[in-house]
């Protein structure tokens, strides 16, 4: 990591120096040592690909990406970049193809990437072409290895990272494969423009701490406060982690009115309070589990409403989240209403989620003359290991404990 600009005081997580939400070069880096360094990068369900030839669009960091399925049934996924100018190969964000053709000089490639086809190649009656010694098979765009959980596909543009299962660990795979036990599909989606860098949405998803202090309809409604059953799991890594709370009666002590908080707010009510109404489907008790894959990929259960989320960086300063709403294919009608209606809680505009858009601005807005100052990381201790509580900050150390990994790494 740069360190004319960056500034680490010792090799503890406690202390994070807001440059790394501001540096345009550092920024740069990340591209290379994250996105298309040793990390499995999200990039779309399976479930989006049900064909030969279905195809989508995406990133890998601001890197453009295709993935497709061809008709072996295997998923291929390659760097959305003609060979021959740097245009882009595929122009829709999905849709069902034989293969794609680049619009600026027609070069056309298979649904594996390769480029298998040059307009005027020979030239035009025996005049111009391409030279005898262009070989198509040395020419195209880069290409990612795959790996696959649970219906969830993601890549990678390196060629030493660990398998997808060794890179995620078994407790995180098993918290995936407790929400994505059996096929889904896709009910929803929305795109967010977000004013602060990725780092800060992604600190935001694993900060336990806030989620009942920000979010006041959490509180009000006892979906999630502190005082409820629950912990944190961080993988070895630091990079993922599991956070997970379960409805307990007990938990509307006075532990929140006492502190004088926001969000105890019992004056409010739902003029419709069956957005709320929904039904027991893991045996577990847990009503919330938001989980994270390191660097940008979110599943998250709140109550009945599933869904992923995948954060782009858009430069230094500004980041993208979608979110890809999701259910089970052998849902009841009565279990898709429900999903459909608390749908409302997450997303740009949810009754939860909506302050989770705003204010990684507000910090965002706030470090701007923060040069060589720091943020406080401190709550819950200095370790980036698991707990059996959520008032801490684990996994937020677990996060910044990969991400220097990952950005200190040479060759």
């Amino acid at each position: 990591m740069r360190q004319d600009t960056i500034h680490w005081k010792g090799p503890g997580l406690t202390r994070v120096p807001f440059s790394v939400y501001t540096d345009r070069r550092l920024a740069q880096e990340e591209q290379e040592r994250i996105f298309r360094g040793n990390t499995w990068n999200y990039l779309c369900l399976e479930a989006e690909l049900p064909h030969g030839g279905s195809f989508r669009t995406t990133f890998v960091g601001e890197t453009p990406v295709v993935v497709v399925k061809d008709d072996d049934g295997e998923i291929y996924a390659f760097e959305n970049r003609c060979a021959h100018r740097g245009a882009l190969i595929a122009l829709e964000k999905s849709g069902r193809v034989d293969g794609f053709r680049c619009v600026y000089h027609a070069w056309s490639y298979n649904r594996q990437g390769d480029l298998v086809g040059v307009a005027f190649e020979q030239g035009v009656r025996g005049q111009g072409g391409m030279p005898g010694s262009f070989c198509k098979e040395d020419h195209g765009p880069r290409k990612l290895y795959i790996g696959i959980v649970c219906g969830l596909v993601f890549g990678s543009f390196s060629d030493d990272v660990p398998s997808i299962e060794e890179y995620l660990g078994d407790a995180i795979c098993a918290r995936i494969e407790r929400v994505l036990h059996k096929p889904v599909e896709v009910i929803g989606r929305f795109a967010q423009a977000l004013p602060n860098n990725w780092k800060l949405y992604m600190e935001n998803v694993k900060d336990s701490y806030h989620a009942s202090l920000l979010h006041l309809f959490f509180t009000t409604f006892e979906l999630n406060r502190l005082s409820q059953q629950g912990g944190v799991i961080v993988d070895e890594s630091g990079g993922h982690h599991v956070s997970y709370s379960a409805t307990d009666p007990a938990a509307a002590d006075a532990s929140y009115k006492e502190q004088g908080l926001r969000s105890d707010a019992h004056n409010y009510r739902l003029k419709d309070p069956s957005v709320l109404a929904g039904f027991t489907e893991y045996g577990d008790g847990v009503t919330l589990q938001i989980l994270s894959v390191f660097p940008g990929f979110v599943l998250q259960q709140i109550q009945n409403c599933l869904a992923v989320r995948q954060v782009l960086p858009k430069g230094h300063g500004r980041s993208e989240l979608n979110w890809t709403y999701i259910a089970y294919t052998d849902d009841t009608p009565e279990q898709r209403t429900a999903r459909l209606k608390q749908s409302n809680l997450v997303g740009p505009a949810g009754f939860i989620s909506m302050e989770d858009g705003a204010v990684g601005g507000f910090v965002q807005r706030g470090i701007a003359g923060a040069h060589g100052m720091e943020a406080v990381v401190e709550m819950g201790g200095s370790d980036t290991g698991s707990s059996d509580g959520r008032a801490t900050e684990t996994s937020v150390r677990g996060f910044w404990k990969a991400y220097r990994q990952h950005m200190e790494a040479r060759e």
